[in-house]
């Protein structure tokens, strides 16, 4: 799945995701792994949390499918002196790579991918390839660092929806239905824009369907294909914090070390 319209509207529609969570579990498993000099992100989206990290001094590289998400990533960065001067540098760049095949010129010291991006690789080969890559873009004792949904998170999903968000500039209809078989979601989003220079009484608003597909993999599983492709360990942790996951877990958190 590459993003089209919904980048331009991704940053507003997701300004509560938890990214100074993120960028907090980062920098902990570092500080017991080892501090990395070069990073891939892997699905950096519009670059938030890539950004974020190159702020805090690492060499970032995200590499994202979708060029309208790179394109908006590249504006956010140049419209900030700071970042600028890493565009500039090279110590801050965006890629379009897949993510179950991408390379980088030289080994790097940690590659992270955050907000579900590996539950969109919807086979189970698709993710023994982005872990091989990985494995193969990673210096002898580089980690690996992702998030994912539990299979049970998908199920809430169904069981909760629809959901709906009604604001100012941008509103949406959110539906989904899950093969419980292949432990697969299919979201249905319908998005509603304001166009900008309408007055109150004459809003018109442009309208865009988005269809997303993820697929949930037991820890288990993950864990055996991480270490299929090469990885020393692979340890799973509960959303955010360093615990065992359990059945009400959210979000999983793997940490691979080559």
């Amino acid at each position: 799945m590459s993003y089209g319209k919904f980048a331009y509207v991704y940053d507003e529609l997701m300004q509560d995701m938890p990214y100074a969570k993120w960028k907090r579990f980062a920098l902990e498993v570092w500080e017991k792994h080892g501090q990395p000099g070069e990073v891939v992100e892997l699905g950096c989206g519009t670059g938030t949390l890539t950004t974020m990290l190159a702020e805090e001094g690492y060499r970032l590289t995200g590499i994202d499918l979708s060029e309208d998400m790179l394109a908006v990533a590249r504006g956010k960065a140049d419209e900030r002196p700071p970042l600028q001067g890493l565009l500039r540098s090279g110590s801050l760049q965006f890629v379009r790579q897949d993510m179950t095949e991408w390379a980088a010129p030289a080994p790097v010291d940690s590659v992270i991918s955050f907000c579900d991006c590996l539950n969109y690789l919807t086979e189970p080969e698709q993710v023994e390839a982005a872990f091989r890559a990985t494995y193969a873009g990673l210096k002898p004792g580089g980690t690996f660092l992702f998030d994912v949904h539990h299979p049970n998170t998908l199920r809430r999903y169904e069981e909760e929806q629809p959901f709906v968000l009604d604001e100012e500039g941008v509103s949406y209809i959110w539906t989904c239905g899950l093969d419980e078989e292949r432990t697969e979601i299919e979201h249905h989003l319908r998005i509603f824009v304001r166009r900008s220079g309408g007055g109150a009484s004459s809003d018109v608003y442009d309208r865009f369907d988005e269809v997303h597909v993820e697929r949930a993999y037991e820890p288990q599983w993950l864990r055996e294909a991480l270490l299929r492709a090469g990885f020393s360990g692979a340890e799973f942790y509960a959303d955010f914090e360093w615990e065992a996951p359990g059945e009400d877990t959210v979000r999983l958190f793997g940490v691979a070390i080559k």
